[in-house]
């Protein structure tokens, strides 16, 4: 049975409003165990957040805080709390409250029987919008279909995860980490929970349709390379259609003496070859776009204010987990 440090670590931006609920729930969820480390990433929000984690981390040793230059966005705070996570296993949740921090003993319960990956999957809530679960099943499914690794419907980023996960994970190089896909590709031994979402407690959803979609494209480009080869396989056949037209008006030329004639045919063939370079075009450039952002070499964040490291030193830390730094290292 693994005992150790337990870290949870909670990205938010602008929840200000619900930091404080936050904090007791967690507080209350936490009771039980006896070393505790809760690490709050603060992603460049601009209303009153920054204050208030400065005040937990004053006034509980518990309690943490980061704070980012900007909004990088969620994934990228989540890696940031990662990165400075000590635990022994690693809980992640989010601040609006929607994730809810009682089922954290459940999860503990799993790690302890032997689980380094426990999800925490969403069970459709009949209040949510329709359209919102519609395109969240269509997302998975589209994933999967492309992906070499299936990614659990419902997924969320309310999860526990052994210290040996978390340095796989901070050793993965990548600048932008679309972590739901990136766990089944680690492997490990994992177990799902069923939960149904909490609603939010105050203010308003801060992933609009924008932030969905990138996060969409993240998640297909990250997971596969298939759409590439779709791309190929869709040109193949486009050109193949096209000859197969001109070899069926030529043989009208010839043999009947008569010509294909109208606009119509003719712009219907120009606006789908159009349409399909245009796509292969977009699809073409997702890939570079993230090619780009790999050669830049540019950090996925950027820490502007940080509160002093819990009790335990890096030292103290497990030792695979140190093992797999100094490997990391080339020591």
């Amino acid at each position: 049975m693994r005992e150790g440090r337990i870290s949870v670590v909670v990205p938010a931006f602008n929840e200000a409003d619900n930091l404080p609920l936050l904090k007791d729930r967690l507080t209350r969820a936490l009771s039980q165990y006896g070393d505790v480390e809760i690490l709050i990433v603060d992603d460049g929000s601009q209303d009153r957040t920054p204050a208030i984690l400065r005040g937990f981390a004053a006034g509980d040793p518990r309690f943490r805080f980061l704070s980012l230059s900007r909004n990088f966005g969620h994934q990228s705070a989540l890696k940031a709390g990662l990165d400075r996570a000590s635990g022994d296993c690693v809980i992640t949740l989010d601040a609006d409250l929607q994730h809810p921090p009682e089922h954290i003993a459940e999860m503990v319960d799993c790690w302890r029987d032997g689980f380094e990956v426990v999800n925490m999957v969403r069970e459709d809530d009949p209040k949510t919008p329709a359209f919102k679960r519609w395109t969240s099943r269509l997302f998975y499914r589209f994933v999967n279909s492309i992906s070499d690794f299936e990614i659990r419907p419902g997924a969320s980023d309310f999860r526990l995860l052994d210290r040996r996960v978390v340095e796989a994970l901070i050793s993965l190089e990548e600048r932008t980490l679309f972590l739901r896909g990136t766990l089944p590709w680690l492997g490990f031994r994992q177990c799902y929970i069923a939960y149904t979402p909490d609603e939010r407690a105050q203010g308003v959803a801060k992933y609009n349709f924008q932030r969905m979609m990138a996060l969409a494209l993240d998640g297909i480009t990250s997971s596969s390379t298939r759409p590439l080869r779709f791309s190929t396989y869709l040109g193949v056949i486009m050109a193949g259609l096209g000859l197969t037209y001109a070899g069926y008006a030529l043989l009208l030329k010839l043999f009947a003496g008569s010509v294909i004639s109208g606009w119509a045919s003719l712009l219907v063939g120009i606006m789908t070859f159009g349409g399909v370079q245009l796509l292969m075009l977009g699809i073409l450039g997702e890939y570079l776009g993230k090619v780009l952002t790999e050669v830049k070499g540019r950090p996925s964040y950027i820490v502007r204010e940080q509160s002093e490291a819990g009790a335990r030193s890096q030292a103290e830390l497990p030792v695979a987990a140190m093992q797999a730094r100094l490997s990391n290292s080339g020591m």
